[in-house]
């Protein structure tokens, strides 16, 4: 790479956007993420629409957990992963792939994992509390981009946020 376009590729404020792996359903799963060295993401309560669970698997160590997003402990975390962190997989695995999921979560899953069930089977970690805050506050911090108007104006809060369909 030439001088000149190192520094104008330095310049710029888009990456490549990464498109899902397979096309994704937000009402159960409005928000998943491989961040902070763990699978998390925040999961709608089947039975309350006020609710949500904020869940997470832990890179490496295989800890889970799950809460509401005021830190209210899942009732469904008896000795093993509760419905929310297997909706959460089976969305981690639409968004980003199984290969990908199972490398950041450092786990030997064979051919690939196919569904939550199994991904979830190749685990070894226990229940561990995390806090909730961090993931939820992200989440709410992405929701609150959606109510702003269409613009043709950059924002500077979102220099750095990918751009689709720019051309330079």
């Amino acid at each position: 790479m030439a001088d000149a376009e190192r520094t104008a590729w330095r310049r710029r404020s888009t990456v490549r956007v990464v498109p899902p792996a397979r096309p994704r359903k937000l009402a159960k799963v409005p928000f998943v993420e491989l961040a902070d060295g763990r699978l998390q993401g925040v999961v709608s309560s089947g039975s309350d629409v006020d609710r949500v669970y904020v869940s997470s698997i832990a890179s490496g160590t295989h800890a889970y957990h799950c809460s509401t997003n005021n830190n209210r402990p899942c009732g469904g975390l008896r000795g093993a992963p509760c419905k929310h962190l297997h909706a959460l997989a089976d969305e981690a695995l639409l968004q980003y792939g199984a290969e990908r999921v199972a490398r950041y979560l450092r786990i030997d899953v064979g051919a690939g994992a196919d569904s939550a069930r199994e991904l979830l089977a190749a685990l070894d970690g226990r229940h561990e509390p995390t806090p909730a805050a961090v993931v939820f506050s992200r989440f709410l911090r992405h929701l609150s981009y959606l109510e702003l108007p269409g613009s043709n104006v950059p924002l500077p809060e979102l220099h750095w946020f990918p751009a689709t369909g720019v051309v330079r």
